[in-house]
């Protein structure tokens, strides 16, 4: 049974501590996050340069399934229906060119800077 006066984070890290559950952090919020949409057959913006650690959401507005693939295969989405999304954490620096797997011409690279 769980104490009334145990708060949310002391409870979610005593579970993380145990293996029961896994916390993600929701790409979309906070400084650390970016955002590329798929539409139009395309990325955009097709380059884009954020600091490590940074989240990078993957979003397809296409009325057509999209797959992001990373060239150095350091990431790669599952196929993105209209309005699915896909986050990647970038955590070294470097220059990350992908693509759609389904579409080879779109291409997009994401910079990473210390």
């Amino acid at each position: 049974m769980i104490r009334t006066g145990l708060n949310a984070r002391r409870l979610a890290s005593a579970l993380v501590g145990l293996g029961l559950i896994v916390l993600t952090q929701n790409p979309l919020r906070g400084a650390d996050a970016a955002h590329v949409k798929i539409e139009n057959f395309t990325f955009a913006p097709k380059t884009l340069t954020v600091k490590v650690g940074t989240a990078v959401t993957f979003e397809n507005d296409d009325d057509i399934p999209h797959l992001v693939v990373a060239n150095d295969a350091s990431f790669r989405s599952k196929a993105l229906d209209t309005g699915d999304a896909y986050a990647f954490t970038f955590t070294k620096t470097g220059d990350f060119p992908y693509f759609c797997a389904l579409h080879p011409h779109m291409q997009g690279t994401i910079t990473v800077t210390p």
